[in-house]
């Protein structure tokens, strides 16, 4: 009698909410209506699926389904996976030495870290992984992706990578390859003096400690006779926003809007603004970006350009820009979840679209560069910055090289950096126009 009542008192409440309120009743109707078809799939396979399957995992696999319909950083995870991506605070790890990103549901390389397993195996940006000990990546989650691959220095793991072709119609080109792991340990600014007046810092990454690091650089150069700057974020990933604001804001001051997120709810719309006084507000300013450019680099490039602060160079970014909150859950799995979106000062949605091929940070000025002379330019690099051991990343290194191969009779069969070469160019162009005096 009294269990009477309660059902009675539940459907008189329901009614009452109902007529009060019928919109929200036809959407919890919908709501339980779509929700249905889960449970009765779930029910189905139980009762009539060859061999006994535990319902857990059913579930899990429908979260995970659920959350592969929006994109590709929202994701689901399960107790083990989400109680591995808090504890992963490793500073230094044993790896392989690339940097990936998610690209069309695949582990995409950004770039390969120079002198690394992964470069000598000849690992180029754009190469996706789609294997890892035998087993698709495709729709992995990211952190179980680089989980798989790091591991105890002077183990392997066996991966299968895909290049595209040359030929755009052809096939992709896989290869099969072990690789040893080793202590990585990567640099996030680099830098040194182009020319007498011009500075050149390279930001690999927005990781811990970017922002002291590159305040060492900026003030080290100065102290060189720097009068203008060339920033590099070419391959650059992203990392952490606040790291993006930070160094946004030695180049701007004022009220000026650096970036701006937004999503559905209110709550998720949050602005980013330059404060006080900017150490370098007038120094004359190019970025080069590439494909490879994403998230953090992609901010500050952003901020830039919509502020008339810099000159890009390059090609269009990434287009990385969501703004994921990880959402705990009750059996201690978890939900990362897209909020938001970043968007640049003026407005533009950072956010790759394929479909409309919106997205990313136009440059200014475009240079396309080739596939093989990426990969020349990356070993230059490496070489640039650490032509000895003794040489420590920062110190000019330049003039020692070129000192080396001349002593040695060698020619240099060094490619040219185009994009480099352009910001360079640009920043002498300004300062030749600067001090002409028209009508005297």
């Amino acid at each position: 009698m009294k269990n009477a009542r309660k059902i009675v008192l539940v459907t008189l409440s329901a009614l009452f909410i109902g007529a009060v309120f019928p919109y929200v009743n036809f959407a919890l109707d919908q709501t339980y209506q779509q929700l249905k078809v889960i449970v009765d799939v779930l029910e189905l396979i139980k009762d009539n699926y060859v061999e006994q399957i535990d319902p857990q995992k059913l579930v899990y696999g429908a979260a995970k389904g659920m959350v592969e319909e929006l994109d590709d950083f929202s994701q689901f995870m399960e107790p083990d996976v989400y109680d591995r991506v808090k504890s992963d605070t490793e500073g230094e790890f044993g790896g392989i030495g690339i940097r990936v990103d998610t690209k069309d549901g695949w582990l995409t390389v950004v770039t390969p870290l120079p002198n690394t397993p992964a470069w000598r195996a000849q690992m180029l940006p754009g190469d996706k992984i789609i294997k890892i000990e035998g087993e698709s990546t495709k729709d992995l989650i990211i952190d179980e992706a680089i989980k798989k691959l790091r591991g105890k220095p002077g183990t392997q793991v066996k991966i299968t990578t895909a290049r595209e072709a040359e030929d755009k119609n052809a096939e992709w080109i896989t290869r099969d390859i072990t690789i040893t792991r080793e202590l990585i340990k990567s640099e996030n600014v680099k830098w040194r003096m182009l020319d007498a007046k011009t500075g050149y810092i390279k930001i690999v990454e927005f990781t811990g400690h970017v922002t002291e690091n590159f305040d060492k650089a900026m003030a080290e150069l100065k102290g060189k006779g720097m009068e203008a700057l060339v920033l590099d974020l070419r391959y650059n990933p992203g990392g952490l926003l606040s790291a993006a604001v930070d160094i946004s804001k030695v180049f701007m001051n004022g009220d000026k809007m650096i970036v701006y997120t937004k999503g559905r709810k209110p709550e998720n719309y949050q602005e980013f603004r330059a404060g006080g006084s900017a150490a370098y507000e007038r120094l004359p300013l190019v970025i080069l970006m590439n494909r490879y450019s994403a998230s953090a680099s992609e901010i500050v490039a952003g901020a830039m350009q919509d502020n008339k602060r810099a000159v890009i160079i390059g090609e269009r970014s990434f287009g990385k820009a969501s703004v994921q909150s990880m959402i705990p859950l009750s059996d201690k799995s978890a939900l990362r979840l897209t909020i938001a979106k970043y968007y640049t000062p003026n407005g533009k949605s950072i956010q790759h679209d394929a479909k409309n091929e919106t997205g990313g940070i136009t440059p200014d000025i475009a240079v396309k560069v080739s596939l093989e002379t990426e990969k020349k330019l990356l070993q230059q690099g490496e070489e640039l910055y650490f032509p000895g051991k003794d040489v420590k990343p920062g110190k000019d290194a330049k003039d020692e090289k070129t000192v080396k191969d001349d002593k040695a009779g060698k020619k240099s069969d060094a490619v040219a950096d185009d994009v480099l070469e352009r910001a360079v160019e640009l920043l002498k162009a300004r300062e030749v126009l600067g001090n002409l005096k028209p009508g005297k």
